[in-house]
């Protein structure tokens, strides 16, 4: 078990995390209020980033881009009408693709494709605006850990100025202190944030370009099973 004296040690070392302080010469400390504010900016800025991860997972899902049923329906469409229909009652970025390409096939295959493929771009696009933040995130947390860097440094020089070029170790503890805690925390929000922007990113890009190629399969088929019957007729 701790003794009283090992928990307020430990609790002294977690306590820099999230507070800036610097010694005095008298032994006394006091608070860094803007070392401070940096860290709790950088901590609520990673709260935030948690959000916006787990959002960007919960939001960009295959089954909200591109429904297994409603591919398989598609696919499975005997007829132009009946791959219409599917799709009609769809609201997914797959159904969307889909039925641009069926609206536009009248006006040729070609035609299908290219109208396909803009969709597809268009809300590839959307998707990816909407996961921008994370990567303004990503970019913007390290600069202001790379501020508070500064600051904590600048502090632990007007300590060494303030003793005459003689500062306790302990007197510089308080600036290099915050310079180091705030670098870590501007990591912390960057690493997992960017990271997670890579992969939806590529999640989204993968599923678009499976999307795009169901629905020119599908679509051919359904023109050709439509050119077979009318021929028969």
């Amino acid at each position: 078990m701790n003794t009283p004296t090992e928990l307020s040690s430990t609790l002294d070392a977690a306590r820099i995390f999230f507070v800036s302080s610097s010694t005095l010469p008298d032994g006394s400390t006091q608070i860094e209020w803007l070392g401070s504010l940096i860290i709790w900016l950088l901590i609520a800025m990673s709260m935030i980033s948690i959000g916006l991860i787990t959002a960007a997972l919960i939001s960009h899902r295959r089954k909200i881009i591109m429904p297994a049923a409603t591919a398989d329906s598609f696919l499975r469409s005997s007829s132009i009408t009946d791959a219409r229909s599917v799709v009609a009652a769809d609201g997914s970025d797959f159904a969307r693709i889909a039925k641009a390409a069926i609206d536009t096939l009248p006006l040729g295959r070609s035609g299908a494709v290219d109208a396909a493929e803009q969709t597809a771009e268009e809300c590839a696009a959307r998707r990816f605006r909407s996961i921008e933040s994370l990567n303004v995130l990503a970019q913007i947390s390290p600069m202001i850990g790379l501020f508070g860097t500064v600051y904590g440094m600048i502090v632990a020089f007007q300590t060494v100025s303030a003793s005459g070029g003689q500062a306790d170790p302990a007197l510089l503890a308080g600036g290099i202190g915050t310079a180091l805690v705030t670098t870590f925390w501007g990591l912390i929000v960057a690493i997992p944030a960017l990271l997670a922007y890579a992969m939806v990113r590529n999640w989204i890009d993968a599923i678009m370009a499976e999307a795009l190629e169901v629905t020119l399969r599908g679509t051919a088929q359904a023109a050709s099973h439509s050119s077979e019957r009318g021929s028969h007729s």
